[in-house]
């Protein structure tokens, strides 16, 4: 079995991306590594993203070929176990993952399923057009559902900002914000074009999502790639403390047990 990876970058430097930790990672993992979205342009509209996961996917010659954003990894400890799973399910379109999401590096939300695995040598008519986003695979039109798939017992770690700047988080959220109006001729839940609406939208939202990080866990439990930049996050940085929200944030014991239920029960793991 060949395993393709493809992610999208652009101006990762800039950006603050751990994309030198990313692609290790994903080197590790695949047998071949695909890189798209390096020409992207700063204006543009929101199908661009699509368009771009879907330029991944067909640039990639794998039989099963994985997304990963920039921020996901995977844990060097479930290498062999992606392979494994991938094997044993040909007959499916696709797998999915639980994901970790991280604002700050001692604590998770498992946020959602992703179908991020695409079985590309029996579904190759997959289109990532799908969702309210226009990025999520579909076939002949219908997306494929998480719960219509094998759930695999393997989390996708997901890094959302944490190395970034309060400036480059307000400009990036204003960026994508301006494309989502040019698409739908609304800002939606983003706020506004400018950096500030933007950036205020965002952290409103962070400030509801982070109460959800109940899951406890340490630097050395992360997977190897990333120990090292997490370990040297600084005060500049989102991921440091949530820009004060690791302080500030009360959760209450409902707030705790939802979130264990969302981990510990809730998962229909499958494979």
């Amino acid at each position: 079995m060949k395993l393709s990876i493809f992610t999208s970058m652009t101006n990762p430097e800039e950006r603050n991306d751990a994309w030198q930790e990313a692609i290790s990672c994903y080197e590790d993992i695949a047998d071949e590594v695909i890189v798209v979205g390096d020409s992207w342009p700063e204006e543009f509209k929101f199908d661009l993203i699509g368009q771009t996961y879907q330029e991944g996917f067909e640039k990639s010659s794998g039989d099963w070929v994985i997304r990963m954003d920039l921020d996901y990894f995977f844990h060097e400890n479930d290498i062999v176990k992606i392979r494994k799973v991938l094997e044993k399910n040909t007959d499916s379109p696709a797998i999915a993952f639980p994901q970790y999401q991280f604002f700050t590096p001692d604590r998770y939300h498992v946020k959602t399923i992703i179908c991020t695995a695409l079985n590309k040598k029996y579904f190759p008519q997959i289109i990532q057009n799908g969702g309210g986003d226009m990025c999520l695979p579909t076939i002949n039109g219908n997306r494929i559902l998480p719960d219509s798939v094998p759930v695999a017992r393997i989390p996708v770690w997901q890094y959302d900002s944490l190395f970034r700047t309060k400036e480059i988080i307000a400009q990036d959220r204003a960026r994508f914000a301006r494309a989502w109006f040019r698409q739908f001729n609304n800002y939606g839940d983003r706020g506004g074009g400018s950096p500030e609406e933007a950036f205020n939208a965002w952290f409103e939202m962070i400030r509801v999502k982070y109460k959800k990080h109940v899951i406890r866990t340490s630097i050395g439990s992360h997977p190897k790639y990333i120990e090292k930049r997490l370990a040297s996050l600084n005060k500049n940085q989102f991921g440091y403390d949530a820009f004060g929200l690791k302080d500030e944030t009360k959760r209450n014991l409902y707030d705790y047990l939802k979130g264990y239920k969302e981990k510990y029960f809730d998962l229909n793991f499958m494979v």
